[in-house]
């Protein structure tokens, strides 16, 4: 009588998509590997796209290890336009005219926020507060009381300006949310603003050049899916 397949396990680096959830790529995740003990290690919005660090087998339990890393995102920033969300998925609470703004203004603003500072969480985030996430609370009309969190920017670097977009590279450390950053950026320089791209490039040593896309794990074998996954060893250590 033949040994059952052991479970495969390890880490596996996805390119998600816009407009599916996280939990949507676990999901496809198990299907795909037959097992359900898939997580991940740090969801990304549904607007949001690239780097999904997807968790198999044994490897869920090095979850909190590999969250706890920096990240890297490409973002941009819409002035003119504020949402609820702070996001491109909200809907619309200000629109206003975008004055003439100096390349060297918007460099000034990226500036002013690097390095240490608190981050209020904001309303419509998977964050709880007594039980309830906040924005079950928030689509409920409500809005409560957050503990601002600790954060850190080690990069907030222009890569283009054309008005009313702003194109920026952040390194960043756990928990930020960059939606904030652009509503915050947006403040600073007047008019207001909200992210209307965000795509994740990197987490600690991990880096979206390694990572498939959902067709690319749709079209392979068992044994191409199971070469697909990094060792926990070897991703922590990249972490």
């Amino acid at each position: 009588m033949s040994e059952p397949a052991a479970e495969p396990a390890g880490v596996l680096l996805v390119d998600k998509p816009r407009g599916i959830t996280s939990h949507d790529v676990v999901d496809s995740v198990r299907r795909l590997y037959r097992t359900r003990r898939v997580g991940h290690a740090g969801t990304l919005d549904p607007m949001a796209t690239g780097l999904l660090i997807v968790l198999v087998g044994k490897a869920t339990k090095a979850s909190d290890q590999l969250m706890a890393q920096d990240k890297e995102y490409l973002g941009e920033a819409t002035l003119g336009i504020v949402t609820d969300t702070q996001d491109a998925e909200g809907e619309t609470l200000e629109t206003r005219p975008v004055p003439a703004i100096a390349e060297e203004q918007v460099r000034a603003a990226l500036a002013s926020m690097l390095g240490d500072q608190l981050q209020v969480p904001p309303m419509h985030s998977a964050k709880k507060i007594g039980g309830k996430k906040l924005y079950d609370l928030a689509r409920q009309g409500l809005e409560v009381a957050r503990e601002p969190r600790a954060i850190s920017l080690a990069e907030f670097a222009l890569l283009s300006w054309e008005s009313p977009r702003i194109n920026f590279r952040v390194r960043c450390t756990k928990g930020t949310y960059v939606r904030t950053l652009a509503f915050d950026l947006g403040r600073k320089l007047g008019p207001g603003a909200h992210l209307s791209m965000l795509r994740r490039t990197r987490s600690g040593g991990l880096d979206l050049a390694r990572a498939r896309t959902l067709p690319e794990l749709g079209a392979m074998s068992d044994a191409q899916l199971v070469a697909a996954l990094i060792p926990v060893a070897e991703a922590t250590a990249a972490a």
